[in-house]
């Protein structure tokens, strides 16, 4: 504590700082995923986020004219061009450093160096990009093969977001993914809320016979494992016809969040003052205008924290939505299950794979922020214990 009036103690200070320590640590990765989403593969794999506004030095795979573009001078074939612009993967007007002709050895010459490799094969290579190659034999349809290391300058796109939100095949259609997982996580964040708000009036405020047992109940299951009744809870399914669907998976993720929801929502109803209560059944108030009345704003804080975490969990999820949603037609898949597509068959399309992450947490991380004064307010006041 300070003596001074006015100031803040070194232990304040302290606090402050280590909190702006932890956002911003935690935003670090969400920032680099932005910015990748933006960046195209070639400088996703040339550099780090961090040197996205910098030059950047690549190797870029080019080819000479093939065989059509060669003619023959005094028994030599000669192809001429520009390796900037006449390559069918022409990488446009870049900085060039050095090449070479062979994988294991990229930048084994100099620019305006003649490299003589093969049989007679020669190839110069000019800084504008011009470059004189010859052969004794015929050249490839193909071309020769060089490898260009150049430097790049930064590169901002927006095809990565109209890759994934609008196209509707080579990716799977992100954008139907994101709305099916819409649909899983409002109704699975409303309606566990709706039944846990009820069920903690009745234990913190209402007396009947087993009370107490049905708090310890909800404690113990607490530390039931998910994983336990995944299989028990999809046979149940089957049973009574709900099968894999969105009501299947509305009900698991409400069984799954009620027990902490329950035990949130009662602490911290718990706690408010009796007074209130006490005076509003005098005036006639019931139970239930005494909910709506009086606990539900007061609790709202509580509310918008479990809200927070059941809307998280529910969108991060992987393991619930593969076994209670996911069918044979993919018109159900979610966002975390279309990601593991992209990351399993299509891992080096890593500028997709970064904008369609990013897309997966910008909907959280949106829904976080707009609710963190509700929550902060809700952790002070004692709703998390």
């Amino acid at each position: 504590m300070s003596d001074t009036v006015g100031t803040k103690s070194a232990l304040s200070w302290a606090v402050h700082l280590s909190v702006a320590a932890l956002v911003l640590l935690w935003l670090f990765p969400t920032v680099g995923l932005l910015i990748s989403s933006f960046r195209t593969a070639d400088q996703i794999s040339a550099s780090g986020w961090w040197a996205s506004l910098s030059t950047s030095e690549q190797v870029i795979q080019v080819r000479t004219g093939g065989r059509d573009a060669a003619r023959q001078e005094d028994g030599v074939f000669v192809v001429e061009g520009n390796i900037l612009t006449d390559a069918e993967d022409a990488p446009g007007a870049v900085e060039l450093v050095s090449y070479g002709v062979s994988s294991r050895a990229v930048s084994a010459y100099e620019i305006g160096e003649t490299a003589e490799f093969g049989d007679g094969e020669t190839l110069t290579l000019n800084a504008d990009g011009t470059y004189l190659y010859t052969s004794v034999e015929e050249p490839g349809r193909r071309g020769q093969r060089v490898f260009v290391t150049a430097l790049l300058p930064p590169d901002f796109t927006t095809q990565n977001y109209q890759t994934v939100l609008f196209s509707g095949t080579g990716q799977d259609n992100m954008a139907k993914a994101f709305f099916n997982t819409l649909t899983v996580v409002i109704p699975a964040t409303i309606i566990p809320i709706l039944i846990a708000a009820f069920a903690a009036y009745a234990l913190a405020w209402m007396e009947f016979p087993g009370r107490a047992l049905l708090i310890a109940a909800v404690v113990g299951l607490l530390v039931v494992p998910l994983q336990l009744a995944l299989i028990p809870l999809l046979q149940l399914h089957n049973a009574v016809g709900i099968g894999k669907g969105y009501l299947g998976v509305w009900l698991a993720h409400t069984g799954f969040g009620l027990p902490l929801a329950i035990y949130l929502l009662r602490n911290y109803m718990v706690g408010l003052p009796r007074d209130i209560i006490e005076n509003a059944r005098v005036d006639g108030a019931t139970d239930f205008q005494i909910f709506v009345r009086i606990i539900l704003p007061l609790s709202f804080p509580a509310l918008a924290s479990f809200a927070i975490f059941q809307f998280l969990w529910t969108w991060n999820d992987l393991l619930v939505a593969l076994v209670f949603l996911i069918d044979a037609t993919g018109e159900t898949t979610v966002m975390t299950r279309q990601i593991v597509e992209l990351l399993g068959t299509r891992g080096g399309n890593w500028e997709i794979l970064a904008t369609a992450a990013f897309v997966s947490i910008s909907v959280p991380l949106a829904v976080f922020f707009a609710m963190q004064r509700y929550l902060v307010r809700g952790l002070l006041a004692g709703s998390v214990k």
